[in-house]
């Protein structure tokens, strides 16, 4: 048939087929080999996707540990602190500071305080008596301060300088539950506590002015088992520099242990 043998017809057309199918292989290849492309694209574009949504979140996890909350005033809360709430400020370098200076506290009376002590007692509380027990109590607060500052190896001082710690101490909430009022009379007040107070204390670099730390802590003071017995200015005081000797021994613990 046109002029070709039967050997050579399936001789041509055996090349023909093998030719076809080479022809066809290649098509093959190039789309297995362009839909291979679109897999790897589309891939890597998925891939890409997800980083760009979870690298925000890690570095997000990452900066929360590496950076800790800072407060309003730029310091960090202390952990497992020793007393109700406090704040330092970590890059600050308590180890200059070999002497300590301690302004007047604050001293403010729980609200109604007078009120409900008059309602009460016999004897009136008037203001100079309020003015009079504020008084004391600051002096009895930085008499006691000073002596266990100075115990434990600060100078406590009135100026200021690079190695010098300011206290702004602030003795709020006041409840004296007996307060000796000092006048005439034969009346005495049994109890079994004396009363309680909170203590917020601030540190200030005294060289920069920067606050560097504050305290917060509220005690009161009881007398031991639950015993009942004569509130006077001679028992209220000696109750009053307990506590306020608790509060120094705490503070200059935090200084020894992390700073000193």
């Amino acid at each position: 048939m046109w002029g070709l043998g039967r050997e050579q017809m399936y001789a041509t057309s055996g090349e023909s087929s093998k030719a076809v199918m080479e022809i066809d292989m290649k098509k093959f290849n190039c789309r297995s080999s362009a839909r291979s492309g679109r897999i790897k694209a589309t891939v890597a574009l998925l891939l890409s996707y997800l980083l760009v949504a979870v690298a925000p979140a890690a570095l997000a996890e990452e900066k929360t540990v590496a950076e800790p909350e800072r407060s309003f005033d730029n310091l960090v809360m202390v952990e497992d602190a020793a007393v109700n709430m406090a704040y330092i400020d970590p890059d600050a370098d308590f180890s200059v500071f070999k002497r300590v200076a301690i302004l007047e506290p604050f001293v403010a009376f729980r609200s109604n305080w007078q009120r409900d002590q008059n309602r009460s007692r016999s004897r009136n509380i008037r203001a100079r008596d309020m003015e009079r027990i504020k008084r004391d109590v600051a002096t009895q607060f930085e008499r006691v301060f000073t002596e266990r500052l100075e115990a434990a190896g600060y100078e406590v001082v009135d100026v200021a300088g690079d190695d010098v710690l300011v206290l702004r101490p602030a003795i709020i909430d006041l409840d004296i539950t007996a307060p000796d009022t000092r006048t005439a009379g034969r009346s005495r007040t049994f109890t079994a506590s004396t009363g309680a107070a909170t203590l917020y204390i601030q540190l200030f670099d005294s060289f920069s002015g920067d606050i560097i730390g504050r305290a917060a802590d509220r005690q009161a003071v009881r007398r031991g088992g639950g015993q009942i017995s004569w509130s006077n200015s001679v028992t209220n005081n000696a109750d009053a520099r307990r506590m306020f000797g608790r509060w120094a021994d705490t503070l200059i613990a935090f200084l020894d242990k992390h700073y000193k």
